[in-house]
């Protein structure tokens, strides 16, 4: 895909993300945003994403831009641009993706059918930035949208230690890093770099887990009120998960939050041994096979449970085939 040739001749073209933007979601609508603008300068273009950590609006490049209230007086885009999720986790911007002309889906999770009328959904991809930048002319790219980039594929590949990394990742990485930005400082202030109120949700949640299956899994919940105790908002928990499933003899880890009453945010991680997207689409979420998630509503005990049920299905799966 190029997607200056997918979008030529468009006048008014829109730009989104899924609901509760990641730095891979962030980085890639920002550096398509900046792109058009270099490329396209008498096109409208219009960015819409929810809130997000302050180390990525620090690190990342034309967040002012932003239409956070998800606001325009454009009755239909020409095309509408949806990165790092299929349409439906769009929130807010999804009518407009919906009724725009051309609908364009950028997406790396194998659980995307394709949502658009032109589909670039590479599930062997580190992140929706690598793809980004493959659907970019490379010569348009400058400091800024490599940047965006950068980070986008730095937070997906965790520092390019996650098994979404590819030499290819690599490449287009190292390619990046000679635009000359800071890396050193992006990488600890976007990945490593925590605020006391995340260290100390971290701690919780890490002091309260519960392995379970003979010590294989590990789960974690926290309550609304503890949240609250802690000034904690959802960007808040980032990470939690992956620290979870780092536990010596653990390869699934299940991390869930409170955000309404009897209604969780689910976050699953696994180290190989789990296919967590199957799990997820189980209850009407998504992602990839070591990292996936979903939101139900339920009393946590029973989430559990029945997330555990599943995870017992594909360990009987996978014992049965073995004898085969």
């Amino acid at each position: 895909m190029n997607i200056l040739e997918e979008v030529k001749d468009c006048r008014t073209i829109g730009i989104s993300g899924h609901v509760r933007p990641d730095g891979d979601c962030v980085g890639s609508c920002m550096a398509m945003y900046l792109y058009l603008k270099k490329a396209m300068p008498d096109a409208r273009i219009d960015v819409f994403l929810g809130d997000f950590s302050e180390s990525l609006r620090k690190n990342i490049a034309g967040t002012e831009y932003i239409r956070k209230g998800y606001e325009t007086d454009v009755e239909k885009y020409d095309a509408f641009i949806c990165l790092d999720c299929e349409s439906t986790r769009l929130g807010d911007a999804s009518l407009m993706f919906d009724k725009a002309e051309r609908r364009i889906n950028i997406d790396h999770h194998v659980t995307n059918p394709g949502s658009g009328t032109a589909n670039y959904v590479v599930p062997t991809a580190s992140s929706a930035c690598e793809l980004v930048y493959n659907v970019m002319d490379p010569s348009l790219i400058d400091e800024p949208i490599a940047r965006n980039l950068y980070i986008g594929m730095v937070t997906d590949t965790g520092v390019f230690k996650f098994s979404n990394t590819s030499r290819s990742t690599m490449e287009i990485a190292g390619r990046l890093l000679e635009y000359g930005f800071d890396f050193p400082a992006i990488v600890q202030e976007v990945f490593f770099e925590k605020t006391y109120v995340q260290q100390q949700i971290m701690g919780r949640a890490l002091v309260e887990s519960v392995r379970f299956m003979d010590g294989r899994c590990i789960y974690s919940v926290l309550g609304r009120q503890t949240m609250e105790l802690y000034g904690a908002v959802s960007s808040d928990t980032d990470g939690i998960s992956s620290q979870l499933v780092d536990t010596e003899g653990v390869v699934c880890a299940i991390f869930l939050y409170e955000i309404q009453p009897s209604s969780y945010k689910v976050s699953m991680r696994s180290t190989g041994e789990v296919d967590v997207a199957k799990i997820a689409a189980v209850f009407g979420g998504g992602g990839h096979s070591r990292a996936a998630g979903f939101t139900i509503s339920a009393e946590y005990h029973d989430i559990i449970n029945r997330i555990s049920r599943q995870i017992s299905l594909q360990w009987d799966e996978s014992e049965e085939n073995a004898k085969d």
